[in-house]
């Protein structure tokens, strides 16, 4: 199986908010382990934080910028990036854009589904990009 292709083509499916056409890359019984809250850390709750996701930043994009494979797990390094226009966890939209880093590691299964995801994003730099919490050189001394 070519792990590569397999995530490359979740990103563009994630860009292009088809989220159905990503379902079909996840296994029924998948395995999230990157949290969110008020999220179930199943295949329904993976679709339901990225139609939430699409919600508050229409414009969300992901772009890989590195992939290293082992066995059947694949990790990917890249950037993840939208605009703030839309609520998000009860926050009002501030029109601020964000651009962070990211990993995401993820174990498919022999039918190329994937079976399990681990995640990693500067959650704090997102935050403050995006003005709903103060950068260091803004907060108060």
């Amino acid at each position: 199986m070519d792990h590569v292709a397999t995530m490359r083509r979740c990103y563009e499916l994630l860009n292009a908010g088809d989220f159905d056409g990503f379902a079909d890359y996840l296994a029924d019984d998948l395995v999230e382990h990157e949290t969110s809250p008020g999220i179930e850390p199943t295949k329904e709750g993976v679709v339901q934080f990225f139609t939430s996701y699409r919600a508050a930043f229409p414009d969300l994009r992901f772009e890989p910028e590195d992939f290293i494979t082992e066995g059947d797990k694949i990790v990917a390094r890249g950037r993840l990036s939208g605009t703030f226009t839309g609520e998000f966890l009860g926050m009002s939209p501030t029109g601020r854009s964000f651009d962070v880093e990211i990993i995401d590691i993820v174990r498919f299964g022999d039918d190329g589904r994937a079976l399990e995801h681990w995640g990693l994003s500067d959650v704090m730099t997102m935050m403050q990009q995006l003005g709903v919490v103060p950068a260091p050189d803004e907060a108060p001394a």
